[in-house]
């Protein structure tokens, strides 16, 4: 499935969300939509847990 065509449907699942169960719910599709996405990157080995800690500032 390609970038564009996951982005269209988090787009209409959100829109769904937003117009059936208002905004506490369009924020709940969304924050659940990133946390989805981070482990799927996970899961296919583009991210490394250790990307998710480290600080960005590493001169102290």
């Amino acid at each position: 499935m390609s970038m564009a065509v996951a982005g269209m449907l988090a787009g209409i699942a959100l829109g769904f969300a937003g117009y059936f169960g208002g905004f506490g719910a369009f924020l709940l599709v969304a924050a659940l939509g990133a946390v989805g996405f981070v482990a799927g990157r996970f899961l296919d080995g583009d991210l490394d847990a250790g990307d998710l800690f480290r600080s960005r500032d590493r001169r102290r």
